[in-house]
């Protein structure tokens, strides 16, 4: 994550979000559970903590309390400040750099994930988000669900390092696409029709 940030915040290091998950007992990864966050968020859906950490909750089926939830809103709210950063300061929680390729590799999965959970947990039931969808949109979903496969072929560690690398980076990109199109439609039909932010 971008280093000013996370030492305003004290959110986004992974390994510390991994012992929080522990000392729970919950299998859900850090980058599962930020994946999560911002498929949430790209949907248009609430900026409010509470709502991401209920729809975390929900589509991920697991229960957060005490610091761990609180550290969960905090990285909600940061993240969506990230998303529309105009200096493109969105980061995905990835293992540190100097972590084995096959560490990084399967956060990455994990984040995809997460990902396709959040989106999809904000949007089943709402025919009209669904079709509001751009076209744009719907190629980033196909290329995150198949993401989580990208290693699949096992190859050489340089390559994959090389992989992972770029892949990240159009990740980056990619979300926030998808955040900003979807934050501009969501914003639009709650002008046209005066309703709230999307809510599940």
């Amino acid at each position: 994550m971008h280093e000013d940030l996370a030492e305003e915040v004290g959110v986004f290091d992974f390994d510390e979000f991994a012992d929080h998950l522990i000392d729970q007992g919950t299998l859900v990864s850090p980058s599962q559970l930020h994946g999560c966050l911002c498929g949430v968020l790209c949907t248009g859906a609430s900026a409010e903590a509470e709502y991401g950490l209920d729809a975390l909750s929900q589509a991920l089926d697991v229960a957060m309390h005490g610091e761990l939830a609180s550290r969960i809103m905090q990285l909600y709210t940061v993240t969506e400040v990230a998303l529309k950063d105009e200096d493109f300061t969105f980061l995905p929680l990835l293992p540190d750099d100097d972590e084995e390729i096959g560490l990084k590799a399967s956060a990455l999965g994990s984040w995809c994930d997460g990902f396709m959970s959040g989106f999809a947990y904000v949007i089943a039931g709402s025919e009209e988000t669904a079709a509001a969808l751009s076209k744009d949109t719907g190629e980033v979903l196909k290329d995150i669900a198949a993401m989580a496969q990208a290693y699949a072929d096992d190859p050489s560690e340089e390559e994959a390092e090389d992989s992972y690398i770029e892949l990240v980076e159009y990740l980056r990109a990619a979300v926030v696409t998808v955040f900003l199109d979807n934050k501009a439609n969501a914003e639009e039909r709650e002008r046209s029709s005066g309703a709230a932010p999307l809510l599940h």
